[in-house]
């Protein structure tokens, strides 16, 4: 089964480690690195160009990579 993170993004369920919400996990200054970290490693993708609501931590060929979606943490929680 696929978890659709918006505008045609599906990310396999069983990939998934977590969902996040995007305002208070960015509160922490060790994932602003980690999420920074990932960016300069081109890890981080875009469900959409909107200002994000929740990014969705998963497993893709073995690297972790992250998708910021515009969808919130419990609408993704509920489809999920």
């Amino acid at each position: 089964m696929y978890l659709h993170a918006g505008n045609n993004k599906n990310i396999r369920k069983k990939d998934i480690i977590g969902i996040f919400d995007a305002d208070n996990s960015t509160i922490s200054y060790i994932t602003r690195k980690y999420l920074s970290d990932a960016q300069k490693e081109e890890r981080v993708i875009s469900a959409k160009d909107e200002i994000p609501k929740s990014f969705i931590l998963y497993k893709e060929n073995g690297k972790y990579m992250i998708c910021f979606s515009q969808i919130s943490t419990a609408a993704l929680i509920g489809r999920a």
